[in-house]
């Protein structure tokens, strides 16, 4: 990985998660809109724009045509179905039995899961010292968030909406060679928008949508466009450049974007627990990214009589170019 490579990774995670975690802030504008024909919406405002872009990509040249294959398919469907429309589900249900910070806390050992899960997945070991960088930005997130409290159903619930989220990194692996981060994040929003309508349908009957307020309209633009489309493109670039188990480190900015998102709109103060909260994440993410150390290959064994036999020293070789 070059270096180049490597800063636009973590500076794309950075930032995803960052918007990301202004949603809780942003969707208390919209918090009296139908949830299901909300989402909906967004994912189709989002797929739109998404979609537009890799039309304009492909016809200046900086993306290639490529056709969907039944695999492909199969995987986005079940990203848009786990990741997105489940995720959804989960969370507006466990919101009914249990307290956010349960469920934040919950979500936040996202980080944990893709340490473990994500390398696993690619047939390779998990670095313990990125799986205990992970656990130190999981504390740091539930630290932020609170440990709240709740009921059984809740838990589940919150556990399932966790399922979503790992899904929604892990499926995008396999997909993200071939399709890239655009037409990833454009198929699977464009799929989850009809998934939600029906869930709509279903929970809120002909009320799954209205014509928005102003302040409704404007949350939903900002969701639509900036915590889906940009945030979409800069999380699937970065797990293409860094993999699933480095980026999910930044999972823990979410709750800490949270604090300062309600801090800039004046809707509160961060407390002790917010602050230390963000100092483990930081130092987690600090620790788990440092270069690892990498051993000197041993050489061959040298015996003291091939030493002595040698009359003329041999030149150093000169340094890889």
């Amino acid at each position: 990985m070059t270096t180049t490579a490597s800063t636009r990774g973590l500076l794309g995670a950075g930032s995803a998660m960052f918007f990301v975690g202004t949603l809780t802030a942003v969707s208390a504008t919209i918090s009296g809109y139908p949830v299901f024909g909300g989402q909906a919406v967004r994912y189709t405002v989002a797929a739109a724009v998404l979609l537009a872009a890799v039309r304009l990509a492909v016809r200046r040249g900086a993306l290639t045509r490529v056709r969907l294959r039944p695999r492909d398919l199969a995987l986005l469907a079940a990203l848009a179905a786990t990741g997105l429309a489940a995720f959804n589900v989960c969370i507006v249900a466990a919101t009914r039995d249990t307290s956010p910070a349960t469920i934040g806390t919950v979500i936040a050992t996202v980080p944990i899961a893709l340490a473990v899960v994500g390398p696993l997945l690619e047939r390779r070991r998990p670095a313990p010292a990125l799986v205990v960088s992970a656990v130190v930005v999981a504390a740091g997130a539930a630290l932020a968030n609170g440990l709240g409290g709740g009921t059984l159903r809740g838990l589940l619930l919150a556990l399932g909406a966790l399922a979503g989220e790992v899904c929604f990194s892990l499926l995008a692996v396999p997909l993200l060679p071939r399709l890239g981060a655009l037409r990833v994040s454009a198929y699977s929003a464009a799929m989850a928008a009809p998934m939600l309508m029906v869930i709509g349908l279903v929970a809120d009957g002909r009320d799954v949508v209205r014509m928005p307020t102003a302040a409704e309209a404007a949350g939903f633009t900002y969701l639509s466009v900036i915590v889906t489309t940009v945030a979409f493109f800069l999380w699937y670039d970065a797990i293409g450049r860094l993999g699933a188990d480095r980026a999910g480190l930044f999972a823990g900015l979410i709750p800490v974007s949270a604090v300062v998102t309600t801090v800039v709109l004046g809707l509160g103060t961060p407390g002790p627990a917010d602050v230390a909260g963000a100092a483990l994440v930081a130092a987690g993410v600090i620790l788990g990214l440092r270069p690892a150390r990498r051993r000197a290959p041993a050489g061959p064994a040298v015996t003291q009589a091939a030493v002595t036999e040698r009359a003329v020293p041999e030149p150093a070789p000169s340094p890889a170019l």
